[in-house]
């Protein structure tokens, strides 16, 4: 299998200004922020970062660490834009900014494939404050936003609200994503596209525990399940270093070879302002037809 890198390009309220020696400064709107980023294994630009704030992770190797500012940064965030969507960008405490920016190429490219089917029913997994949602509804889906966290979804809501898309067709479920998966499956449901992001470890609002290595594969069998000839797509990332985008490809491959359509896979990537150097952020793979 041939991977292909989808790169995100910078826009006017994001862009990735340089990189090296394991971290990143980016810019989120009027903020500059600095974050560590071991992919970032080459010298930066130039040494001279001015930032707003500096996220300095701690010793365990699974996350931990905090935030620190060099100037007042909004603790309830500040909104930023991406095409028809506004939402609320803030430093959270799991080093991110409350979204993911180098989804934007997957958001264009979603859209463009069921630009003909207005009707489209899209189901977003692991939807998180709703971005991606947001998106995918601005260009004419049906939207199911699912996730188990109760915050990350009433974020989602108020984001429709900031976009002034609280009327759009979105319905917000608050549940462990593999257990909505599996009752669309006994209830014969079917969707025209599903995007997934599921995270490397999780738990449900009812203490259910998710394993990417473990349960992905289930989850994409019952997602299978939801689709049909008829549909558009699957789209999956996934953030975990230690997995391959040729694994998840060959996963798709097979739980796909009924259906007409073709599988591919690769890498995410942010351009780089200074230099134009693509920094890899993430892994894909793609069911399409």
């Amino acid at each position: 299998m041939e991977l292909k890198t989808l790169i995100g390009e910078p826009w006017s309220d994001y862009g990735l200004l340089d990189s090296g020696d394991g971290r990143k400064l980016e810019r989120y709107g009027r903020f500059r922020f600095i974050r560590p980023e071991p992919q970032a294994m080459w010298k930066p630009a130039t040494t001279d970062w001015r930032a707003d704030g500096e996220f300095i992770p701690g010793s365990d190797e699974d996350g931990g660490g905090r935030w620190y500012y060099e100037k007042p940064v909004p603790a309830e965030g500040w909104p930023l834009h991406w095409r028809e969507v506004t939402f609320q960008s803030s430093c959270t405490p799991f080093r991110h900014l409350g979204f993911f920016p180098d989804m934007a190429p997957i958001w264009d490219d979603l859209r463009a494939t069921y630009a003909d089917k207005p009707d489209a029913e899209v189901m977003n997994l692991f939807g998180y404050t709703g971005v991606g949602t947001l998106a995918l509804s601005a260009g004419g889906a049906r939207m199911v936003h699912v996730d188990a966290s109760k915050k990350s979804v009433a974020q989602a809501r108020a984001n429709a609200a900031l976009s002034g898309m609280d009327d759009k067709p979105v319905r917000w479920i608050v549940e462990d994503a593999a257990k909505f998966v599996a009752r669309e499956v006994r209830r014969n449901r079917r969707y025209d596209g599903i995007l997934l992001d599921p995270p490397k470890y999780g738990r449900g609002p009812d203490g259910e525990v998710w394993r990417l290595e473990e349960d992905l594969p289930g989850l994409i069998a019952n997602c299978r399940a939801l689709l049909d000839a008829d549909s558009r797509f699957l789209f999956l990332t996934v953030y975990a270093v230690r997995m391959s985008a040729l694994a998840i490809g060959e996963l798709l491959r097979q739980a796909f070879a009924d259906l007409p359509g073709t599988v591919e896979a690769g890498e995410l990537a942010v351009r780089e302002e200074a230099r134009g150097i693509a920094l890899p952020t993430a892994i894909w793979a793609r069911w399409k037809r």
